[in-house]
């Protein structure tokens, strides 16, 4: 890691790492849709893939601000054509991939990609406030660092290594409900541990979170790999 990674949002790291403009963009785990919106609105032709018929049903839900199209599908099976993309995106997503199942999620990411396209793998690293925060319910210590290990694989696949670099997210939450509530939307199978650490997260919570203006902002090193397919 950087010996002083840069404080940066993830939309700041990732647009001004990627070219975006009049280029076809998957964002493979888009979640709600944020990611896919902001590379739409940077002029990128943007398709979501999502698993998750929650998050789906909210990111249909969101006012379009272009012309994004988001699917139903998984990081194993995408739904696109070989050789028909231009940058596929991975943020935050391939550490949820059953680990059996990451491989064969880098193999479609080259599949899809045109030649010279770019991968772009953003997770988040096992350390820092906001890791603390949500390990005493949501542990992803071993997942994170199975999505990191399977990057040694992308060769196999065409993929070559551009570069790697990691910065500081400020995690923001607007108050400990706000927080509650975003945790149990992306991850629902935790509702009980939450239920009962409630106590302990709400005094960590008050512990590691730095208050601001926008709510409590909370430290979470990202890690970044850049893949160019050849």
């Amino acid at each position: 890691m950087n010996a002083q990674p840069q404080h940066r949002s993830n939309s700041e790291a990732l647009t001004a790492t990627l070219d975006l403009q009049n280029k076809k963009v998957i964002d493979v785990g888009c979640g709600e849709g944020h990611l896919v919106r902001l590379m739409t609105r940077h002029g990128a032709k943007a398709f979501g893939v999502e698993c998750s018929a929650k998050m789906l049903e909210k990111a249909h839900e969101e006012k379009p601000v272009g012309d994004e199209v988001y699917y139903d599908g998984r990081a194993e099976e995408l739904p696109f054509d070989d050789t028909s993309i231009d940058v596929a995106v991975f943020f935050n997503s391939l550490h949820h991939v059953p680990a059996e199942s990451m491989e064969k999620a880098l193999s479609e990411a080259a599949r899809v990609l045109k030649s010279e396209g770019v991968l772009y793998i953003c997770e988040p690293v096992a350390e820092g406030p906001h890791f603390e925060l949500m390990q005493p319910v949501h542990d992803e210590t071993m997942v994170r660092a199975q999505a990191y290990a399977t990057l040694d694989k992308a060769p196999n696949y065409g993929l070559t290594a551009q570069d790697e670099f990691t910065y500081i997210h400020p995690a923001m939450h607007i108050n400990f409900e706000a927080f509650k509530e975003r945790m149990l939307r992306i991850n629902p199978q935790h509702e009980n541990a939450v239920t009962t650490h409630e106590a302990d997260l709400l005094s960590s919570f008050k512990r590691l979170g730095t208050e601001t203006d926008k709510g409590f902002s909370f430290d979470q090193p990202m890690r970044v790999n850049l893949f160019t397919k050849v």
